[in-house]
């Protein structure tokens, strides 16, 4: 299929979007969308990964909507091709919620897409009746596109692309927040939440948090459905050499394990006969979100007081940012990873700006920080 042609620009420099789906009625739903939004525009709608990779330099887009499951060449297939030829290019991938596709999207990630979308499961309705997935959809295309349209490409660059993202990082500046003070008292519960990037940089944290692990639990909502959460914990089982899962409701909280927040249900702690337990929620989303941040982090400020240290990795939105406010309140500690080393600044954004961390981290230094104060040693 040939590129859509080019709309007349504005006075915005709308965001330049590739729909790469073999099904006929999803890329032209999805073209609609993006058509309908004043700052993107559909630049092409491809039903394969080779016609992308033939026409991905031609068409210059900046973002990509990459389907899984296509003939002729599969996302998979596609997105090494696609990233070697346009560095800075966003891709999300698409694709239904099965384990295969699960597998396959996390394992895209490791490969340099951005992020990825589930697309709504026949039961949900037809993909064009599920105005959350647009919602999502929209969104991601949007934050993601404007971020690398932000970031510096300096000439010449030939050291190895960082983890998260295909771009070379954005400059950083300024602080502009104010921290508040470590508790005297070392943690003995950490509690992370994460979205957009989140997987990716989960998976850098495990790899270096044994030890910590081996003295606390670790309770982690990832933004996810059900499957996805699923193999994400198994994931970080591995890459941690650590027992990790998703949490199970009346299940004792220890330390030496992970527990992830399974997709579709809220994962809150409370105190039974004394106990610390994970009391799974299936109430409704929390910041559009389910399972979400705040409610974790709320609850787990209620059960452990000024025990629970904070984490709040990428992210699009202000999840976590109310929890951040329960856990400071109880004499908690919360610390947020920062800005040039976060797929989308919004959930650390939101809870820097507010005041609330007591320390703002790239990714790569974060576990050394956490090992130090979970063995009562200060971080300078």
């Amino acid at each position: 299929m040939t590129p859509v042609p080019q709309k007349p620009q504005g006075a915005v420099t709308r965001l330049r979007v590739m729909i790469v789906d073999d099904a006929v009625v999803v890329r032209g739903l999805f073209a609609r969308w993006v058509d309908a939004e004043p700052d993107m525009q559909a630049v092409a709608v491809l039903r394969s990964g080779r016609q992308a990779v033939e026409q991905v330099e031609r068409v210059d887009p900046d973002v990509v909507v990459l389907d899984v499951e296509m003939p002729d060449m599969d996302g998979l297939a596609a997105l090494p091709q696609l990233l070697a030829k346009k560095r800075s290019l966003v891709v999300i991938m698409a694709s239904t919620l099965t384990r295969r596709n699960a597998e396959i999207s996390l394992k895209a990630l490791s490969l340099g897409a951005t992020d990825y979308v589930p697309k709504p499961q026949s039961s949900d309705g037809p993909v064009s009746a599920a105005s959350g997935f647009r919602r999502e959809l929209i969104e991601k295309i949007r934050q993601l596109g404007q971020r690398a349209k932000r970031r510096l490409i300096p000439a010449g660059r030939t050291a190895p692309l960082p983890i998260i993202g295909r771009a070379p990082p954005l400059v950083p500046r300024a602080p502009r927040y104010s921290l508040r003070p470590f508790p005297p008292t070392p943690p003995r519960i950490l509690a992370i939440g994460a979205s957009t990037g989140g997987p990716q940089a989960l998976t850098a944290l495990a790899q270096k948090l044994g030890g910590l692990i081996d003295r606390a639990p670790v309770l982690i909502t990832q933004h996810m459905p059900p499957t996805f959460t699923t193999i994400l914990a198994e994931h970080l089982a591995r890459v941690s050499g650590r027992p990790a899962r998703e949490a199970h409701d009346g299940e004792h909280v220890k330390a030496g394990k992970i527990y992830v927040a399974p997709g579709g249900k809220h994962m809150t702690l409370a105190r039974r006969d004394g106990i610390a337990v994970i009391a799974l929620d299936d109430g409704p989303p929390v910041n559009f979100c389910k399972p979400a941040v705040d409610p974790m982090f709320e609850t787990a400020a209620a059960v452990w007081d000024h025990w629970v240290l904070g984490l709040v990795l990428t992210g699009m939105g202000a999840d976590g940012l109310r929890g951040a406010q329960a856990l400071t309140a109880a004499g908690g500690a919360v610390i947020a990873q920062d800005e040039p080393s976060s797929v989308v600044w919004g959930m650390p954004g939101q809870v820097t700006n507010a005041g609330l961390a007591s320390a703002v981290l790239p990714l790569d230094q974060i576990p050394a920080a956490l090992n130090r104060l979970f063995a009562g040693e200060c971080v300078s």
